[in-house]
C-alpha cells in the first residue's frame, strides 16, 4: 500500500510546495512551511475556489451611483465596551474573528455577550470545541449566569455543527474555537492550515447566505498573531484582539479590521469574580497613583480610534556601563532611539552614556507618533530629577528636524484632559484650540513649534 503523499503548506498564506524550503515561494516568509498530508482532489463545487463565489452577491453589473446604500442594522450585545470596537453591535450576516492569549477572557466575554443577546430576544448558539457542556455550565455559574437560556453545543465536526445551525438558524452563533473544528471532507488534523481555511470558509458562506452573525474564536501564536493561514483574517468582516497582561485585572479589546465600523477602536474591561465588566472611564486606570508628582512621569493625551484617553508615560534615566540600554514597554521601541537623537541635537540634552527605560502604565500599547513629546518630557524630567507639576498633560509628534507636528483630534484630547481636572498642557502650535471654548477655560495651554521651546518650558514649570 502506497504511503500517503505529503506536501508542505505555508502557515502564513496557505500556499503549498512539494518539498520543504526555508522561504515560502509565495509570500516570502521564512520557516513557515509545515509538512501535512496532501488532500484528495475534490469536485470543483466543493473546493474553496468554486464555493468562494458564494461569498459575493450574485447579479448583473450595476452602476455605483444607482446602487441603493442602506445602513446596517446592529444588535447590541449588552456589553457597551464590546459594542464599541464592533462599531455598535453585531451585524446580520457579519463574521467576527476574535483572538487573544489563553486565559485572557475570550470565552468569558462571549458567554456574557450571548446571555445579553438572549435576554434581549435574539436567538443564540454557543458551540464549544474545547470544553464539555458541564464545563461551560460551571463557568456560567461562576459568572452568575446559572439561569441563562443560551443553547450550548459541544461538537467539533463541521458537518454536525452545520446541521444544527441550519436547523436552529440563530441570530448570533459563537464557534469556540475555529482551530478545533474539522471537516470529514479533509483528511488533515484539526487546526491544520487546510482545515482552518475550509471550515472558516464554510461558516462564512453560511453566515452570508442565512443572515446570521458568526463569531470565530482563534488561537494565537507565540508572536501574538492569530494561528492559521493569514487568509482567515481577510475572509472575515472584523478582527478583534484581546490585549493585556494576564497578571493584571484589566483587559483591552482592539479592532484591527472592521468592514462595518472604525478600526483601532478599543474596549476596556476589568476582570472581576463575576466576569468581565466594562470600564466607562479608562483614563483612571492608566494614570498615576502617586500622591505627589515624581520625576520621570508625564501624562499623555492619546487617541484610540475615536476615544480620547489619558495615559501615564514613565521614564527612568540611569547611569550605564560600556553599552547603554534603551528599553521601551508599551511604546514603539525603534522610535525611542530616534527620539533620543532628536533630544540631543535639538533639545541640548544628551543621554548617550545613560540607560533609558520607557513604560506606558497599565499595560496599554501606544503606537501613534503623538506620544513623542510626552516621552521626551518624561526622559528630560527623569534625567534632571525634576517632577512635572500635578495636572500636567502633553501630546505631539516630533520630527527629525526638531519640529512639533500636529496630532489628529487635538480638541478631543484637550477636552478629555480638562474634564479630568488637568490644568497645564504643552501641545503643538497647530493644535492650539479655538478661542471661546468654555470647556478649555480652566486649562493653561502652551503651544510650541519646536523641541527646544518645549524643553525651555519644562525648565520653567518643572518642580524640584
Amino acid at each position: 500500500m502506497a504511503s500517503p503523499k505529503t506536501v508542505y503548506v505555508c502557515s502564513g498564506c496557505g500556499a503549498s510546495s512539494p518539498r520543504w524550503m526555508g522561504k515560502c515561494p509565495a509570500c516570502g516568509s521564512w520557516n513557515s512551511l509545515v509538512e501535512t498530508r496532501a488532500e484528495s482532489q475534490a469536485p470543483a463545487r466543493n473546493r474553496l475556489g468554486g464555493g468562494g463565489a458564494a461569498l459575493a452577491p450574485t447579479g448583473g453589473v450595476q452602476i455605483l451611483a444607482d446602487i441603493q446604500a442602506e445602513d446596517v442594522v446592529r444588535a447590541p450585545t449588552g456589553q457597551p465596551e464590546l459594542d464599541r470596537p464592533l462599531g455598535g453591535g453585531m451585524v446580520a450576516g457579519g463574521v467576527v474573528l476574535i483572538g487573544g492569549d489563553p486565559g485572557i477572557g475570550k470565552s468569558t466575554l462571549l458567554l456574557q455577550a450571548l446571555d445579553g443577546l438572549q435576554r434581549s430576544g435574539a436567538t443564540t448558539l454557543y458551540v464549544t470545541g474545547e470544553e464539555s457542556g458541564a464545563q461551560v455550565a460551571m463557568r456560567a455559574r461562576r459568572l452568575g449566569l446559572g439561569a441563562s437560556q443560551v443553547p450550548v453545543l459541544a461538537e467539533i465536526n463541521l458537518e454536525k455543527i452545520s446541521a444544527v445551525l441550519q436547523r436552529q438558524s440563530p441570530t448570533v452563533a459563537v464557534i469556540d474555537s475555529i482551530q478545533t473544528v474539522y471537516s470529514d471532507q479533509l483528511t488533515s488534523a484539526p487546526g491544520s492550515v487546510a482545515q482552518v481555511r475550509e471550515c472558516a470558509a464554510h461558516l462564512t458562506r453560511w453566515a452570508k447566505a442565512s443572515g446570521s452573525a458568526v463569531v470565530l474564536v482563534g488561537h494565537v501564536t507565540k508572536g501574538g498573531q492569530i494561528a492559521g493561514p493569514r487568509v482567515l483574517e481577510h475572509m472575515v468582516d472584523a478582527v478583534l484582539y484581546f490585549e493585556g497582561d494576564t497578571h493584571s485585572r484589566f483587559r483591552l479589546i482592539r479592532a484591527i479590521k472592521n468592514r462595518f465600523g472604525a478600526v483601532n477602536e478599543i474596549g476596556v474591561f476589568a476582570m472581576t469574580e463575576r466576569g468581565l465588566k466594562g470600564v466607562s472611564n479608562p483614563s483612571a486606570i492608566f494614570l498615576s497613583q502617586h500622591a505627589d508628582p515624581v520625576p520621570g512621569s508625564c501624562v499623555l493625551a492619546t487617541l484610540e480610534g475615536t476615544r480620547p484617553m489619558l495615559v501615564e508615560v514613565q521614564a527612568l534615566v540611569d547611569g550605564a556601563g560600556a553599552a547603554p540600554r534603551r528599553l521601551s514597554v508599551g511604546l514603539e521601541r525603534d522610535r525611542l532611539a530616534m527620539l533620543l537623537a532628536v533630544l540631543h541635537r535639538h533639545g541640548g540634552i544628551a543621554t548617550g552614556d545613560q540607560d533609558v527605560f520607557v513604560n506606558a502604565v497599565g499595560g496599554v500599547h501606544i503606537s501613534e507618533p503623538a506620544a513623542d513629546l510626552a516621552v521626551l518630557l518624561a526622559i528630560a524630567s527623569s534625567l534632571r530629577g525634576a517632577a512635572l507639576p500635578k495636572g500636567f498633560v502633553a501630546f505631539g509628534e516630533v520630527g527629525l528636524a526638531g519640529e512639533l507636528r500636529p496630532a489628529p483630534g487635538g480638541q478631543e484630547r484637550l477636552k478629555e484632559a480638562a474634564k479630568l481636572g488637568f490644568a497645564i498642557a504643552i501641545i503643538p502650535s497647530a493644535n492650539a484650540p479655538r478661542r471661546g471654548d468654555a470647556v478649555l477655560k480652566a486649562l493653561t495651554i502652551h503651544a510650541v513649534d519646536r523641541v527646544d521651546q518645549a524643553m525651555d518650558l519644562l525648565r520653567q514649570i518643572a518642580t524640584r
